[in-house]
């Protein structure tokens, strides 16, 4: 049973969402941020990337540039660019992409949920990371970006989805440099906010697709917060953090793919000739080929592509984790072939998001700065939730979800006076 409840969201007027919003704090670095921002002082950056404020080289990880972002989270409540409903409201948020639209009920999920496995995970965490994010909740006392859940599907979510989708948003707006369409409801109905909450209670898990770190250090500074409040009821805002949860089906994930700076010393032909120990290796032109199913892979290597499709034996496919395209190729290519051990820390291979496309895995071999490329065929959300469901750890760099939650559409405060 997955306890949720709507909260009194903290919001720009309408006319000042598009100065606000943007990016998660995570996507891009701090020259990024601070381009993006521009002169802008109602940019979300200066509470989630405060770094901005200060000289370029200052560490995001200072003590001061988390005071700023204190500071800059009360003064933009103070000027009027972020302003609290009067009631509590669940949310309805649809992200566009290439024609696509997808439909999450913007809540707040169950610290003890998270803490008891009923919110799910498939990643590990890095503590650095958690603790980053765990300053930024004490200091803001707010959980300034949603995590980005999933949930398998609900009949009574789906026709709540429709009847709101079928009105005029409080916010629509395409945001720059994607060009992706987002859309915000506010879903204030006593007798709808009452099914949600009763609908989620009929549904035995929710699935964390991005953010863990965020969803992580939201859940350990609420479980601080409710320590320190030995007589707390358990439905303080403390005990509650902000999500977006999607159904399952509705969402996109992209190719995370790989480029790799050298052949551990083999020549092109060894290399090609080793491969095809483990997989039927069929050369495909200059033309980019992108793989059609799984267990089948791209290689860009000298100027061609090659069809990758992995033989039957390599893999368990009764094994979620060893079934995985991206485990098959860490296995039997990365590791075995090209002696790289640790995707996190091993500086010959990058990682390029499938919303960047092949041709960027073209560009950068061609370059010389890499001497190949792998692509993968996309994980589904369907063994994502298997993994999750076994208690298991998704490989690192296996899933890229777009498009990226907006920031700054709705903040959760953690009050609790």
């Amino acid at each position: 049973m997955v306890v949720v409840k709507p909260f009194k969201g903290l919001r720009p007027p309408k006319q000042l969402v598009e100065q606000v919003a943007s990016r998660p704090y995570d996507v891009l670095d701090s020259e990024e941020a601070r381009a993006e921002a521009g002169d802008n002082e109602k940019s979300l950056y200066h509470i989630i990337k405060p770094e901005i404020d200060f000289p370029v080289g200052t560490s995001e990880y200072a003590p001061e540039v988390y005071a700023r972002a204190k500071e800059n989270f009360e003064k933009f409540q103070q000027q009027g660019w972020l302003v609290q409903d009067k009631q509590e409201n669940y949310y309805l948020y649809a992200q566009e992409m290439n024609g696509k639209t997808q439909y999450g009920i913007v809540l707040c999920s169950y610290v003890p949920d998270y803490m008891n496995g009923i919110i799910k995970k498939h990643e590990l965490t890095r503590r650095d990371k958690e603790e980053d994010r765990m300053r930024h909740v004490r200091v803001t006392n707010a959980n300034v970006e949603p995590v980005f859940l999933a949930y398998k599907e609900s009949d009574v979510l789906d026709r709540i989805i429709r009847k709101y989708a079928a009105t005029t948003p409080e916010y629509d707006f395409i945001a720059p440099g994607d060009g992706f369409g987002h859309k915000f409801w506010v879903i204030d109905d006593t007798a709808d906010i009452q099914a949600i909450t009763d609908a989620f209670a009929h549904i035995d898990a929710l699935y964390i697709a991005d953010g863990h770190h965020r969803s992580a250090a939201a859940a350990l500074v609420g479980a601080e917060k409710a320590a320190a409040h030995p007589g707390a009821t358990g439905r303080e805002e403390f005990n509650f953090f902000m999500a977006v949860c999607f159904p399952a089906a509705q969402l996109t994930i992209l190719d995370y793919n790989r480029v790799v700076k050298d052949l551990n010393g083999m020549t092109p032909e060894q290399f090609l000739e080793a491969l095809s120990r483990n997989f039927e290796v069929v050369p495909k032109g200059k033309e980019i080929y992108k793989p059609s199913r799984l267990h089948e892979f791209s290689l860009y290597l000298g100027g061609t592509w090659y069809a990758l499709t992995a033989k039957s034996g390599t893999y368990n496919p009764d094994d979620p984790i060893g079934a995985l395209d991206v485990d098959i190729s860490s296995r039997l290519i990365l590791d075995e072939l090209l002696g790289i051990k640790d995707l996190r820390t091993d500086k010959r291979i990058d990682f390029v998001g499938g919303l960047r496309g092949l041709g960027e895995l073209k560009q950068r071999v061609d370059s010389g700065e890499m001497q190949m490329a792998l692509a993968l065929y996309p994980v589904t959300m369907a063994q994502i939730m298997n993994i999750a469901d076994s208690g298991k750890i998704m490989p690192p760099k296996a899933t890229w979800f777009e498009p990226k939650l907006r920031s700054g559409l709705v903040i959760h405060k953690l009050d609790e006076d």
